[in-house]
């Protein structure tokens, strides 16, 4: 995070052109800040009146949090606001000016560290100490007490069970026991990227609270203008926020080192709470309040041709235009597997609807998407997506916990939805217990445990088995990329033609960061990498980091965080925002933005959450294939990440993530899965984690069996920046990028051996002058694949003019 991403001043004046933006995507990021801030409680004292005085309490006032730390969130805006300033600009409440300098000169005079070394970024910032006396006379001068409070999330470390951090300091709960005492209304405004211990609102006479995600570079004027009634907030909480952290079924199972066990298997957010412990949940999965009131009413759903269908209609039934997101959950019967008692199998936001208006809103949900991956065999049959049967019932409201039963339909008997084959299991010697569910005589849920299926498959002989067949090399120095793009020459013909080290070359980066082949401060360069490469006609594409905006020398827009988009349950506005940010960047020189994050947000403490979107795989597959779908339809690439169950920062590059087959394709993968098959992505990043002892740039079953193998992905597969060096341990003739060929891990990122180095290892060519090693097929199959992404890039397009 840079200074500037921390600012104490809102820009009005227009910038010049080497600070410009474009205001169509400027404005769309303000709009979807408002729209994803998310309102938990009111008494009504929101929207403030206008011409009210608002005394503004807390530093974040001025020091606002627009991002979080790290590569997700490093971008070079013109400009960042703050809430105090836009506030003013805004005219439609008037801020005690008495209150305000005193907190100016505070921060002017103890100005917020932003943090210099990578990973040890301030989690908040200390709060100057107010007089009694003069809080009390800015409650002489004011109707309302407006308290922000500011945390910041980021990258490379996860955030602790302390004060500053997950937990209030005593400071700001001293701050809150004065000002609420002295004000008759007190409204809360929480400026963080991740959730934080919220138990505090019930200690307190609160009039109103509002959670503000990190918003971008209009993130402040996206709350003043929420405050102020401008616009409704519309944000729904994408994670269940429970009154204790040691209530999360995660909790004790993360933040390990070295190895972490997902004991609570499918039970993640709302699955668990739901289930087994309710009134351990403060706010609920998809809860959030507007301006206004609805009534929802769903009809009795009905099974169509393998479809569940259910009307549902939406009415306006207070005083202020609004909009409502609709929820549809399912509970699954009781079987030989384990259910949650609700699951989200779909949602729609309502367009804006005026008071007294309706709209009839249609849902159909695939049966088939209602089933369970049966990882044991017990439903006798392992391996295999099953319906069991018995009624599933459907459940519609504005949250998780409100949902209203809508009828159901009924599977007369177990069907198998797909039979697929194991991969990437527990390793036997890594086994572990896994939650389950056991029903108790009175019919209640209780937990029970059970040991967690594990490996059965003979890696090395799978992979032998589905070795590629080398096409037959021509010696054609002539041949040209252009050919392929003009069409005169297939894509094989053109592979047939390069060398052995042509294809090596293809499967490394340009070696560092910022590479002199792109645009000034890209994250690195992949395709044509070297004289050789581009004498054929392969042009280099630009990477740049994501996903709240494009890391680069230039100045570029800072967008609302992930959990922010998300929140606003509104994908069509998300695709949007990314169709001008594809446009974007055109416009700077980026091929492929490193983006969208979509890991799950299993803990709370994940310090990466921010850029990721929900709990939810449905809400997770969604929101990535609105934003894949809208960079592309600009002719760049998305490129989603971090392929897989990469749910903690500590030691992110040595931690295992040992994780049921069940739970991972049932959650970890399942929206990877919706976004690959629906947003069809150019790009993907592997994550920097092990998954059930493997690296992720290494695994052969995640990424050959199940990314290409099932779901038919055929694009470009690139590391996360450098990786692990490791030998094949099936392999001997195999280490290092000669490994990752093999598990079709196509591209080392940036590609150099080492972090920040300049040189690359000879593990490809080394292992394929050996007999036992990596074949041609497999190089020439990795070649395909970037090729493939490039010759739908558009790039020599572009660069032509």
């Amino acid at each position: 995070m840079t200074d500037a991403l921390l600012s104490q001043s809102t820009t009005t004046a227009a910038p010049d052109e080497d600070h410009r933006v474009d205001p169509d995507l400027v404005a769309k990021a303000r709009s979807l800040a408002a729209q994803g801030t998310v309102l938990l409680h009111n008494d009504g004292i929101l929207p403030l009146a206008a011409g009210s005085r608002v005394a503004v309490f807390g530093r974040t006032q001025k020091d606002w949090i627009a991002v979080g730390y790290g590569s997700g969130g490093d971008v070079n805006p013109p400009y960042v606001t703050n809430l105090l300033d836009s506030l003013r600009e805004a005219g439609a409440v008037r801020v005690d000016e008495e209150l305000a300098v005193r907190y100016e000169s505070y921060c002017a005079q103890h100005p917020a560290d932003p943090g210099q070394d990578w990973g040890r970024w301030p989690r908040s910032f200390p709060e100057p100490v107010l007089e009694d006396g003069e809080i009390a006379a800015a409650a002489q001068r004011s109707d309302t007490a407006v308290v922000v409070l500011g945390r910041a999330a980021g990258e490379d470390r996860d955030n602790v069970l302390e004060p500053g951090a997950y937990y209030l300091t005593d400071a700001e709960r001293a701050l809150l026991d004065r000002v609420t005492a002295a004000f008759a209304h007190t409204v809360v405004v929480v400026d963080t990227g991740n959730v934080i211990d919220l138990s505090w609102v019930e200690d307190y006479p609160l009039a109103a609270v509002l959670l503000a995600w990190s918003g971008g570079m209009e993130g402040a004027r996206a709350v003043a203008d929420v405050l102020t009634g401008a616009v409704e907030p519309g944000g729904r909480l994408t994670d269940t926020i429970a009154r204790r952290y040691e209530d999360y079924p995660s909790a004790g199972h993360f933040g390990d080192p070295e190895v972490t066990e997902y004991v609570e298997d499918v039970f993640v957010g709302y699955r668990y709470f739901e289930t087994f412990a309710p009134q351990a949940v403060l706010f609920p999965f998809g809860f959030g309040l507007g301006y206004t009131s609805f009534e929802v009413v769903a009809g009795p759903a009905q099974e169509v041709e393998d479809t569940v269908k259910v009307q549902v209609t939406v009415t306006n039934t207070g005083q202020r235009s609004g909009t409502e997101v609709v929820q549809v959950y399912v509970q699954a019967p009781d079987g030989t597997l384990s259910k949650p008692a609700r699951a989200l199998a779909a949602f729609a936001r309502t367009p804006v609807l005026a008071p007294g208006e309706s709209t009839d809103i249609p849902f159909a949900v695939a049966l088939a998407d209602l089933a369970g991956y049966d990882d044991s065999g017990a439903s006798g049959h392992r391996s295999a997506w099953v319906l069991e049967p018995g009624e599933y019932r459907v459940l519609v409201g504005p949250d998780v916990r409100r949902a209203a039963p809508a009828g159901g339909v009924r599977v007369p008997q177990l069907r198998v939805v797909r039979q697929l084959e194991e991969a990437a299991a527990v390793r036997p010697e890594h086994a572990f217990d896994r939650m389950v569910l056991r029903r108790a005589e009175d019919g209640s849920a209780q937990v029970a445990w059970e040991p967690v299926p594990t490996a059965q498959v003979d890696l090395r002989q799978r992979i032998l088995n589905r070795l590629p067949a080398a096409l037959e090399r021509v010696e054609d120095p002539s041949a040209s990329f252009e050919s392929v793009l003009e069409g005169t020459m297939t894509l094989e013909d053109f592979v047939a033609a390069l060398s052995p080290e042509e294809l090596t070359s293809l499967a490394y980066g340009d070696l560092v960061m910022d590479s002199p082949l792109g645009a000034a401060g890209n994250a690195g360069v992949l395709g044509g990498v070297t004289e050789a490469l581009r004498a054929r006609g392969i042009p280099p594409a630009t990477t740049t980091d994501g996903p709240s905006g494009l890391r680069l020398a230039a100045y570029a827009a800072l967008l609302p965080c992930g959990t922010a988009l998300a929140s606003s349950w509104d994908p069509a506005a998300v695709r949007e925002l990314a169709e001008l940010h594809g446009r974007e960047m055109v416009e700077r020189g980026s091929d492929v933005i490193l983006a969208p994050g979509m890991n799950i947000h299993r803990d709370p403490l994940c310090g990466r959450n921010f850029e990721y979107f929900a709990e939810d795989p449905l809400l997770t597959g969604v929101m990535a294939t609105a934003i894949v779908t809208g960079v592309q339809s600009q002719g760049v690439s998305a490129c989603p990440k971090h392929f897989a169950a990469n749910n903690q920062e500590t030691q992110r590059t040595v931690n295992d993530s040992r994780i049921s087959e069940r739970a991972l394709r049932e959650i970890y993968l399942r929206g990877f899965e919706i976004m690959v098959r629906e947003g069809r992505p150019q790009n993907l990043m592997t994550s920097y984690n092990r998954i059930n002892g493997v690296w992720g740039h290494y695994h052969y079953d995640l990424v050959t069996t199940v990314l290409r193998g099932e779901w038919g992905y055929d694009g470009n597969v690139m590391t996360d920046w450098w990786m692990r060096n490791e030998p094949d341990p099936h392999f001997p003739a195999l280490r290092d990028s000669a490994y990752r060929v093999r598990a079709q891990v196509d591209v080392l990122m940036p590609g150099a051996q080492e972090h920040f180095g300049t040189t690359r290892e000879d593990a490809i060519m080394d292992s394929y002058r050996r007999p036992d090693g990596i074949t041609l097929g497999e190089m020439q199959r990795t070649a395909l694949n970037v090729l493939r992404y490039l010759q739908r890039s558009g790039i020599t397009e572009r660069r032509r003019g």
